[in-house]
């Protein structure tokens, strides 16, 4: 219980430092200017210090808060993403069943069993939700039920399970510890989508896909990707088995894959036509819309490091 390995420990604490500075420079810009309506920055810096706090005391109790944490995770995001979609009455018996394959996914972490854990969903769960909607009797939208349900559990279980994987693997790096690949890749995706906003901002002309994310921007995006991968490859060594070069690749990977994370997402949404996936975190929106880039660089990073350093 909380045997935080040093690297592990240190990028925890830099985390908090990026926090306070965070939270001082808002206090001040408040005071500056009275006038101005900062209530919406408030209410992120707050939720980042709940989720952080969440996040990394799950992390440090053991591997078995870990999968209790990322278990839940996975059961709300499946449910708000169910929530903002359009299914059927009858498809609820069917939903059941996605519910369902969060416990027996993060079982099979807890016992190790790789095989099942990488094949129980995109398999044997992908022909069962067919079998059970035809044994419900009802055809007329049947192949619409059958896609959300598996693409919804695809994404917020399957996908999201691997960064609790990433705990399980044996550690190859003890100075990082078992925390240390689950730090690095929730800090990289995370600063990937800073930077790409912030380079949009201060250089974007030229827009990438406007009818899905206006302010996507090419510019933001190499901007994203150059930061990304340069820092990754700076910090690899310490949080995570891989040297600097693979960190390099790993960065190249999160900032590329995140980026279509964020705008399939703002696809879901734009087509329901919802500005955000809920409400559950203020300032924030839905957990969807604070996990949509994770829920695509967590698979990507974890097989690139299961197959460069295992």
């Amino acid at each position: 219980m909380f045997d935080i390995a040093q690297n592990s420990l240190y990028a925890m604490a830099f985390t908090i430092v990026v926090l306070v500075i965070s939270t001082l420079i808002y206090q001040y810009k408040k005071v500056k200017n009275p006038n101005k309506d900062f209530n919406e920055l408030g209410l992120r810096i707050k939720s980042w210090w709940w989720m952080i706090a969440i996040v990394f005391l799950a992390l440090s109790i053991s591997l078995k808060s870990a999968l209790i944490f990322f278990a839940f995770l996975s059961f709300l995001a499946l449910k708000e993403f169910l929530s903002i979609v359009s299914v059927r009455y009858v498809d609820r018996r069917a939903i059941f069943w996605a519910y369902l394959s969060i416990p027996l996914q993060y079982y099979w972490i807890s016992i190790g069993w790789y095989g099942m854990f990488i094949i129980f969903i995109p398999v044997y769960l992908f022909l069962f939700i067919p079998i059970r909607l035809v044994l419900i009797g009802e055809t007329n939208g049947f192949i619409k039920s059958a896609s959300i349900i598996q693409w919804a559990t695809m994404l917020t279980v399957f996908s999201i399970s691997h960064i609790a994987y990433l705990m399980a693997l044996p550690v190859h790096n003890s100075l990082a510890g078992n925390i240390g690949p689950v730090l690095f890749l929730l800090i990289m995706t995370q600063f990937n989508d800073v930077s790409q906003y912030v380079f949009g901002k201060l250089f974007g002309k030229h827009k990438i896909i406007p009818k899905v994310s206006p302010n996507k921007t090419w510019e933001g995006f190499l901007g994203g990707v150059f930061s990304v991968t340069l820092i990754s490859g700076i910090i690899a060594p310490y949080l995570t088995p891989l040297d600097m070069y693979y960190g390099f690749i790993a960065g190249f990977i999160i900032s590329c894959i995140g980026f279509f994370g964020d705008v399939v997402i703002s696809s879901v949404k734009r087509d329901i036509g919802i500005k955000d996936t809920g409400t559950f975190i203020p300032g924030h929106g839905g957990i969807l819309d604070r996990i949509d880039s994770l829920m695509y660089t967590a698979p990507a990073f974890f097989h690139f490091l299961y197959y460069v350093s295992y």
